[in-house]
């Protein structure tokens, strides 16, 4: 498989390596083989208080209003519900994580640079690479090189930004298998500057059992007010709406 290169603009010289795939969101979702069921006497209480966002991060881009904290707040949130957020590792702890790993394992991580927020930290076919993600203006997108800045796609959070691109791989992946010329990669649109191959997050401790059948259920149900289950439960749903 072909793969484009994309260099970061940052000092930490953190090369990104991407892994062919495609760009958009409404991905395939695997027919339901049965709804899996959650007790709900054993969902979790929800914390009294959300994951705090460090100052520091937040700068040059810093957020001015209190709508777009509470957004940033909801986002890091999400993250480190998704059990693969690592937190404050450096690059070289990220490495070590992914050296055994397979190709387009990945991980999310703080950026070792106070300029950005977060690092995305993947295992392609020349070995652990990282991208760093963005916050400005209320968004989270990858950092790139200028001319391609243009043309990424910009997310109101960083599990939305990273589950984006692995169901855009996947997709991409089934094309492939579908395709009678195994050769021939899809033409690439002004949605594919950046590329990559993300297949598989690599969690920081074992999930949850109801974490795994709340990402189960997100992935065979596309509106939870559908289901047969208690409101509690429904709310459990929907403080992590992701498939990943």
């Amino acid at each position: 498989m072909g793969h484009t290169q994309c260099v970061s603009k940052s000092a930490e010289s953190e090369a990104c390596v991407a892994q062919s795939g495609s760009c958009r969101l409404d991905e395939l979702r695997a027919e339901p083989p049965g709804t899996p069921a959650i007790n709900q006497d054993l969902v979790p209480e929800k914390p009294e208080s959300g994951i705090r966002v460090q100052e520091h991060r937040l700068e040059p881009n810093r957020v001015d209003s209190s709508e777009e904290a509470q957004r940033l707040q909801n986002a890091m949130t999400h993250l480190h519900e998704s059990g693969w957020y690592w937190g404050s590792i450096t690059a070289g702890e990220a490495k070590q994580l992914l050296n055994e790993a397979l190709d387009g394992s990945f991980l999310v991580r703080d950026s070792s640079n106070p300029g950005y927020l977060l690092t995305l930290s993947v295992k392609t076919e020349l070995g652990p690479t990282h991208l760093r993600i963005e916050y400005s203006n209320g968004h989270f997108g990858f950092d790139s090189v200028v001319m391609a800045r243009p043309h990424l796609r910009q997310f109101k959070g960083a599990v939305d930004l990273v589950q984006y691109y692995t169901l855009a791989y996947r997709r991409q992946a089934t094309r492939r298998e579908l395709s009678t010329d195994h050769d021939t990669l899809p033409t690439a649109t002004t949605e594919n500057t950046l590329q990559l191959k993300l297949t598989k997050p690599l969690h920081k401790a074992a999930p949850s059992l109801q974490h795994l059948c709340r990402v189960v259920i997100n992935q065979h149900s596309h509106d939870h007010r559908d289901l047969p289950l208690p409101e509690r439960l429904k709310d459990f749903l929907r403080e992590y709406p992701f498939v990943l």
